[in-house]
């Protein structure tokens, strides 16, 4: 089965979304993508995604929320399977993919943190994570090995994260992690994951941690300012 037509309505700083992109991407399907405002969500919007939340997969009539959801109709539907063919190590793809979505909501206590202290208090939950995936991580370059796989798909936006975090100060995320930093390497330089986010994102996401009135806004501003002087 192939599937055509497809709109991949979106938001610019969703790691979600950029997993279906990068899913995509791989499978080189063809598809349309259509940011939308979160803000000022479109009453259209609104019918064809119930939770209100990105992403969503609009095949011809039919919309497919949740990014999970999402990678798995595409790869049941197209070439090449990025999941493995046997069903326990796919089901431990599938715990690996959760794990991800874990990480995604500790980076967001993390940069929404209201003070310093919680700020490292944070940083430490995330640290621990990462001290998780360097155990269950091979000789690499990918999760699996030579093979690409969702869970790629999956930590390709969460290393994006840090392409930023990383220009705010040092917090010790990836020391002694030589397994996780070459996975991290390895995934920024793959196309899809590359062509996942806008070459605006950067500047977004700094934009985006500026106004959260957290610790991290704080540093941000005040690393401005010390730039500027």
């Amino acid at each position: 089965m192939s599937v055509a037509g497809l709109t991949l309505v979106s938001h610019a700083l969703c790691p979600y979304v950029q997993r279906a992109a990068i899913v995509l991407a791989e499978k080189e399907v063809p598809f349309e993508r259509r940011d939308i405002d979160l803000a000022r969500k479109p009453d259209w919007f609104l019918r064809v995604s119930p939770l209100g939340k990105t992403p969503v997969l609009l095949v011809g009539d039919e919309a497919i929320f949740e990014s999970a959801v999402i990678c798995e109709f595409l790869d049941d539907t197209t070439l090449p399977r990025l999941h493995p063919a046997n069903a326990l190590e796919r089901a431990r793809h599938r715990s690996w993919m959760e794990f991800g979505s874990n990480v995604l909501n500790l980076i967001g206590a993390f940069y929404n943190a209201p003070d310093e202290q919680t700020l490292q208090v944070r940083a430490a939950d995330i640290r621990e994570r990462l001290q998780q995936l360097e155990a269950a991580l091979g000789s690499g370059p990918f999760f699996a090995g030579a093979s690409f796989s969702i869970v790629d798909a999956v930590f390709g936006p969460v290393f994006r994260y840090f392409d930023v975090f990383d220009t705010i100060a040092d917090f010790g995320f990836w020391d002694d992690l030589p397994k996780v930093r070459r996975w991290r390497e390895a995934l920024a330089r793959r196309p899809s994951i590359q062509k996942a986010a806008s070459p605006l994102y950067p500047a977004l996401l700094m934009a985006f941690v500026v106004k959260r009135g957290s610790a991290l806004s704080a540093m941000c501003r005040e690393g401005a300012a010390t730039s500027s002087t």
